[in-house]
């Protein structure tokens, strides 16, 4: 195995590593510290005197198929309930074809911006896109990139007072044969594993208590992480006191999810109490800013979710209510919101950067990424400051959010990279945008 010196960064997120760091094996063995050299002989340098250098970033939330609706006139300056509403009898037409090449092009987007893991709640299965999470598995492996998959789920339908159409959902019994597929299929959770299965029930209003509940059964028996969509609006609250006569947490409670193992969607409309309870079961939220801003859900209380002990990550959301699968641009987005929320001074960009690395590992369960540190993988962003928009600026790390840093010049993933000059490796990106724009088209036409 042979050994890399990254040397002498512009800046690095990370203590003790200001000449850089070493890396072996897809591992991070070395951080080279002020005046002094690797401890060892490297057989090979790569001088990152023009980058500023990150962990690499973790997206905790996304819906990938919906890179094919981004902008809709029907659904654009509506809120949550009525965007859905408009955009479910759309979405009901997906194809095996379309959702590809809508995963393809979420995950080069996300890859681009300097996201090193990605996860995607994946929830709707027309006929036909029974194999899904087939389809994500093989897009992830064939760019490189590391990826939890989930198992999304809604049983609920128009027919039952939910919201997705009839064509959408399916049984029970299908979801959890498929859910126990994929999660022996791909499952992995060893120690720098590519590819791992988490369960992700949409929402309070689209499954049944049983589904929930058999979920939690079979993410304990797999070791699995879970995830659903919770507390984004004051229409869910209202929509569970009228049907479960109580609150969202308290609905997860009584279903057994207040566990370590799950990490919420948004989490924004949670009383001081019920903070508190989800602290206490050292759960994950999902901070979706971008999202959140558009829809105008609210405002996520991240320093209080954080001090009660609760992972708090972030993610960009479906890319019809972000319109985008950029992952630093909602870390600055993310500074943004909450300084709006909390104060200039309250949140800082490290907070905000902790969060889309450290804070979103946890909450997808996993120690061996999210930080520059000996023994993680090596996994990175590399970020240059050569556009316009850098000239002048002070502290390099600062500048990456509060100057708007927008694409990775360089990303490394388990040691390998996978961005170079700002382009992904092996991919040909213009082809891809005007494949996809095509499947877009023949997609919302119906055809």
């Amino acid at each position: 195995m042979s050994r890399l010196w990254i040397r002498d960064p512009v800046a690095i997120l990370a203590e003790g590593a200001q000449r850089g760091i070493v890396i072996e094996g897809g591992r991070i063995v070395e951080l080279v510290g002020a005046g002094r050299t690797p401890a060892g002989p490297v057989d090979a340098t790569f001088d990152a005197g023009r980058h500023v250098v990150l962990p690499g970033l973790v997206n905790t939330h996304h819906h990938f198929f919906q890179t094919l609706t981004r902008a809709h006139p029907a659904a654009i300056n509506k809120e949550l309930f009525a965007w859905l509403e408009a955009l479910y009898p759309i979405w009901s037409r997906l194809t095996p074809e379309a959702f590809r090449l809508a995963t393809r092009l979420a995950l080069t987007e996300l890859i681009m911006s300097g996201c090193t893991a990605a996860s995607d709640h994946h929830y709707l299965f027309p006929s036909g896109l029974e194999g899904a999470i087939d389809i994500q598995v093989e897009e992830a492996r064939s760019l490189g990139i590391r990826m939890t998959v989930t198992r999304g789920s809604m049983n609920l339908s128009v027919k039952d007072g939910g919201l997705p159409p009839d064509s959408v959902v399916q049984d029970e019994d299908t979801i959890l044969a498929d859910c126990e597929r994929v999660l022996s299929r791909y499952h992995d959770t060893s120690d720098g594993s590519l590819i791992r299965v988490a369960l992700a029930p949409c929402a309070p209003f689209t499954v049944t208590r049983r589904l929930m509940r058999e979920s939690l059964a079979l993410a304990e028996r797999f070791d699995c992480r879970l995830h659903t969509h919770l507390g984004e609006t004051r229409d869910e609250d209202a929509y569970c006191l009228a049907h479960y006569g109580c609150r969202p947490v308290d609905y997860l409670e009584d279903l057994g999810w207040l566990d370590a193992r799950v990490w919420l969607a948004h989490g924004i409309h949670f009383t001081d109490s019920e903070i508190e309870r989800l602290g206490r079961h050292r759960m994950g939220v999902c901070h979706c800013p971008t999202s959140n801003m558009v829809l105008a859900s609210g405002q996520c209380r991240t320093k209080e979710l954080e001090a009660a002990g609760v992972a708090v990550g972030l993610g960009v959301d479906g890319s019809a209510s972000n319109d985008n699968s950029n992952l630093i641009e909602g870390v600055r987005h993310a500074l943004m919101i909450n300084r709006l929320t909390y104060g200039a001074g309250a949140v800082t960009h490290h907070d905000v950067l902790r969060w889309a690395s450290e804070g979103s590992a946890r909450c997808l369960g996993r120690d061996d990424i999210g930080a520059i540190a000996v023994g993680k993988q090596a996994d990175l962003a590399f970020f240059d400051l050569d556009e316009l928009r850098f000239s002048g600026a002070g502290d390099p790390l600062a500048a990456l959010v509060l100057c708007g840093a927008y694409r990775a010049d360089r990303v490394m993933i388990a040691g390998a990279w996978k961005v170079v000059d700002g382009m992904p490796v092996g991919v040909d990106v213009a082809r891809l945008r005007r494949e996809h724009g095509e499947a877009s088209k023949r997609f919302l036409e119906g055809i």
